[in-house]
């Protein structure tokens, strides 16, 4: 374990856990234990968790608590997503869900500094806060949510930033869908390094 780790304190602020399937991007479909943890300091207008932004107003669970609830389950991934989990150093954490044999992924806008070891990084940057410069060559996966059509544009300004095998990812926001997704799709077409991604947890109603 890093000296970082070592003096970061053993417990989160969690809004909520769960064990059900990956609803977009690139690993959809699968599996995975989630953990939302409590802070944001990005401010989305349309973010659908806001009740995640005040950091102390949700439990502290211990590092191992949280292995240990994902262990009484069959899964095998664990997505870190908030909020905007690196306001917190993530180091113990994904150290344990590693040494337990757990894959991690992390769901981040990159607007704080990068912690822990992940094996899929999922890049979602936001206007209301650019991402660090660091973080975007590491990305594995650049999600850009279309809330505007200007966000099309405004999405290649970061796909001209992340690594050539990074995956790419345009994704309608929820309550724009029915407008912004045939505009997806058409720029999808004209542009085929990128693909659609669509929240189907929200489609097929679990959480």
């Amino acid at each position: 374990m890093s000296a970082a780790a070592e003096h970061t304190g053993s417990s989160l602020p969690v809004m909520e856990h769960f064990y059900t399937i990956q609803g977009e991007g690139y690993h959809q479909g699968r599996a995975a234990y989630f953990i939302r943890l409590g802070g944001c300091d990005v401010g989305c207008v349309w973010c659908d968790v806001k009740d995640s932004w005040e950091m102390d107003k949700h439990p502290r669970l211990s590092v191992a608590e949280l292995v240990h609830l994902v262990k009484q389950t069959p899964a095998n991934m664990v997505v870190i997503t908030g909020g905007e989990p690196l306001m917190h150093n993530l180091d113990e954490l994904t150290f344990e869900l590693n040494e337990a044999g757990l894959q991690t992924n992390i769901e981040t806008s990159g607007a704080h500094p990068l912690s822990g070891e992940w094996d899929w990084i999922c890049l979602s940057p936001k206007k209301f806060k650019a991402p660090l410069p660091d973080i975007l060559p590491l990305a594995n996966e650049l999600k850009v949510i279309i809330f505007h059509p200007s966000d099309l544009e405004w999405a290649e300004k970061y796909a001209a930033q992340v690594n050539p095998r990074c995956k790419l990812y345009l994704q309608p926001e929820w309550d724009k869908a029915a407008a912004m997704t045939p505009l997806i799709i058409e720029y999808i077409k004209a542009n085929p390094q990128w693909e659609l991604s669509l929240q189907i947890h929200k489609y097929i109603n679990v959480p």
